[in-house]
This record gives C-alpha cells, sequence and structure tokens, in this order.
C-alpha cells in the first residue's frame, strides 16, 4: 500500500496541517479606500500595540474617522495616542500610507502593495524594510530587504518607516520547548526529521538501505511518471541519449 510522505500529507491542506488562524488577532492589512479617497486622505489614531502570536513584529490597532478599525503593521516609534493619516495627500512622515509616485526616492518603506488596492503584501517582517531607488512615469524601482531591485505600479501605496521589533532575529532560542511553542503558532513543520532516519513505509530513503551513505535509495532515479512525493533524490536528466528519446 505504502504511505504518504510528511511532505504530501501537508500539501494536502487537511484541518491538521492548516494555519490556526482562528487564534489571530486579525488580517493585517492597510485601510480600504474608495474614489474619493484616492484624491484625499482619511486620519487614524492608534487606539493600541498589540502582540500577536501569528506575526513576529508588533500590530497596531488603528481607529479612523470613519469609525472603521483594522490592524497594521506597526512601524518604530509608534505609540498609542498617535495620529496617522493614510491617502494621496498625507503627510510624509513616519506611519502614514500613501501611494508609492508621492513618496520620494531614498524614503524607508514597509508594508508594500503587489498591485494598487491588495491591501499590503510585501517587507511585513520585523526590522525590516525597503527603499524608494528610482522613479518614472510608468514604473517606481525599490531595493528590497533582500537588496534586489523590483518594480512597482506608482499607484501601489506603502507605509513610511521600518517595521518595528528589529532584533528579534538576535535573541537566541535556548531550550527546544519555546523553540516548538513558536512554531506550533504558525502551524511550521518541527522538529524535522531526516529521511534517513525514517522507517521503509515512511520516506523512500528511509531503512538505511539503498548505499553506504545514511539513507539513501536503492535505484538511482525514480520512474518519470511516479506520484508526487516519490520524486526524491537525484534530480532526472532531460534527455537520456538514447536515440533523443527522453
Amino acid at each position: 500500500m505504502g504511505k504518504r510522505i510528511i511532505s504530501q500529507h501537508r500539501g494536502r491542506g487537511s484541518p491538521r496541517y492548516k494555519v490556526p488562524s482562528f487564534n489571530y488577532m486579525g488580517r493585517v492589512r492597510h485601510r480600504a479606500y474608495d474614489d474619493k479617497e484616492r484624491q484625499d486622505k482619511i486620519d487614524g489614531i492608534v487606539i493600541d500595540l498589540v502582540d500577536c502570536r501569528g506575526h513576529n513584529a508588533p500590530l497596531a490597532m488603528i481607529e479612523y474617522e470613519d469609525g472603521e478599525r483594522i490592524y497594521i503593521v506597526a512601524g518604530e516609534r509608534m505609540y498609542a495616542g498617535q495620529i496617522i493619516s493614510s491617502g494621496i495627500n498625507a503627510s510624509l512622515k513616519e506611519g502614514n500610507t500613501l501611494p508609492l509616485k508621492k513618496i520620494p526616492e531614498g524614503t524607508q518603506i514597509y508594508n508594500i502593495e503587489k498591485a494598487p488596492g491588495d491591501l499590503g503584501k510585501f517587507v511585513r517582517v520585523a526590522g525590516s524594510f525597503a527603499k524608494i531607488d528610482t522613479k518614472s512615469k510608468d514604473l517606481i524601482a525599490i531595493k528590497m530587504p533582500s537588496k534586489k531591485i523590483k518594480q512597482f505600479n506608482p499607484d501601489c501605496r506603502a507605509t513610511i518607516g521600518l517595521v518595528a521589533g528589529a532584533g528579534i532575529a538576535e535573541k537566541p532560542i535556548l531550550k527546544a520547548g519555546k523553540k516548538y511553542f513558536m512554531m506550533k503558532a504558525k502551524n511550521k513543520l518541527y522538529p524535522r526529521t531526516s529521511a534517513g532516519a525514517m522507517n521503509a513505509t515512511d520516506h523512500p530513503f528511509g531503512s538505511g538501505r539503498g548505499g553506504p551513505t545514511y539513507g539513501g535509495k536503492s535505484s538511482s532515479i525514480a520512474p518519470k511518471n511516479a506520484p508526487p512525493g516519490r520524486k526524491v533524490g537525484m534530480i532526472r536528466a532531460r534527455k537520456t541519449g538514447r536515440g533523443g528519446k527522453n
């Protein structure tokens, strides 16, 4: 019969491996604006700074003038009671959200939209920020935290400043139990068991057979029509050299 390996089980998307988002504070996003706000701005106040188990950066609860409340990624030096603005005419200060075309070159930004109106996709990790590199009429080039240059639509929005919580990666994890609960909060796989340490029924590399190294597989390459999960180990060649057939 065989048995699905762990990557196949997780990829199926069953409730056992889904992210427990019902434990999170809520969706973290920019304010969804209408056509009027595209030409103007709206002010909001920081009600509270909260810690969410699903995010490594602190979150800020914002209440806008019309009564709407949302969670955003908190910026460095953001505090309860701070007034922030969102819109095309918002001022250029930390915590405000504006279209990229209104933000000067060299400004630090975070929570960048991938497409206008998607409410924020990029640069949301604690301590991270991007910089506007160059601007043109049709595209805005941004230097991402990875040092890679990525181009965006000028109407995409971003928040000025950098994400709060810098230095979280420098804090040592002294106990395996601490790491376990950190990973469990986001339903990540931990601990990771090497394939060679498994039984033969759990992984193709299991049982210790197949070579002098730890683990391994008796056959060199999986068949071309093998299902996902069986294609592990050596990468299959595109061509075999036998009469030009694959």
